[in-house]
């Protein structure tokens, strides 16, 4: 299916605009970490105990806080899963797997719910060393896939195109990372993989985009570059529209009907599609533009 057909926006027309709201907007979000010290980690990172409990009756998410105060616990996040008979429970416990926390709240839970019976179903165990180490590997994963694409690209099309995809990827991850740390979301190891998601989502996008840009120059011989890649984003809109609004309408479902178990890795995926189409449009095409008139104001003047 096809509709906007025949487009002649001007969509280089607005690429200065479209670098200062991009760098605005990631300023934000860098200002944001600063204040807080950096991206808030999940217990995958800090270390922690992760506790699914169920009741037998319903019970709501201050009971089991002052449940979990009377059993020494000050600071946890508690988020009700598939009900109001079942909660998840995130403890930040230092040295938790050398204590017996979740037996102690599982005590405290029944105590103070007679005839309600807690059960727990799921528990994880993270130490901080554990989570230092996955730290590490989250961070090479994402640096170690952006060189891969920087190589990849660079020998399919120019190293100019692979300079701006990268630089896309990275404004991709920037904006949604400071609106983790805005909106005080953590980062958990499904999140890093919707970042990972996020990454492919939009490379595959301004791809197909390149593509366009590198058919249209031979077809278009003798037309400026920026008339070019203009007319390369115009044909490539409806297929990127098209790709974008039925992909977001699925994560959508999933952020809204999904649960709060992947809540997370839902708005991560919701921002990252949104970004990314338009990275592709107005980040990754625009600066592969300004990298061309910069070599070709080099060959004037050295020629002239």
């Amino acid at each position: 299916m096809e509709f906007l057909v025949g487009t002649h926006i001007n969509f280089l027309g607005h690429r200065r605009a479209a670098f200062i709201l991009s760098a605005v907007v990631i300023l934000i979000g860098l200002i944001s970490l600063a204040v807080q010290g950096g991206p808030k980690p999940g217990i995958d990172f800090a270390g922690g105990v992760l506790l699914q409990v169920k009741f037998e009756q319903a019970v709501t998410a201050e009971s089991i806080r002052e449940s979990l105060e009377a059993a020494g616990v000050e600071e946890a996040e508690i988020q009700h899963f598939g009900g109001d008979r079942e909660a998840i429970i995130r403890l930040m416990a230092e040295d938790a797997e050398e204590d017996d926390l979740a037996g102690m709240i599982l005590d405290q839970l029944n105590s103070d719910n007679p005839g309600n019976t807690a059960t727990f179903m799921r528990e994880e165990l993270v130490g901080p060393k554990i989570g230092e180490e996955l730290r590490a590997k989250a961070t090479m994963a994402i640096i170690y896939a952006l060189i891969g694409i920087l190589i990849y690209i660079s020998l399919r099309f120019e190293f100019k195109f692979a300079a701006g995809a990268v630089a896309a990827l990275v404004h991709d991850v920037l904006i949604t990372l400071g609106l983790f740390s805005i909106t005080g979301r953590a980062i958990t190891l499904p999140v890093i993989a919707a970042f990972l998601t996020i990454v492919g989502y939009s490379l595959n996008d301004t791809i197909v985009i390149y593509d366009r840009i590198r058919e249209d120059r031979r077809k278009l011989y003798g037309k400026s570059f920026v008339d070019i890649v203009n007319t390369s984003l115009n044909e490539s809109l409806s297929r990127t529209l098209v790709t974008s609004l039925t992909t977001l309408f699925v994560v959508v479902c999933l952020f809204i009907f999904g649960g709060e178990v992947i809540k997370d890795f839902a708005f991560a995926l919701m921002v990252g599609v949104i970004v990314g189409t338009y990275s592709s449009v107005y980040v990754a095409s625009p600066l592969v533009v300004e990298w061309q008139i910069r070599q070709e104001a080099r060959r004037r003047r050295k020629h002239g």
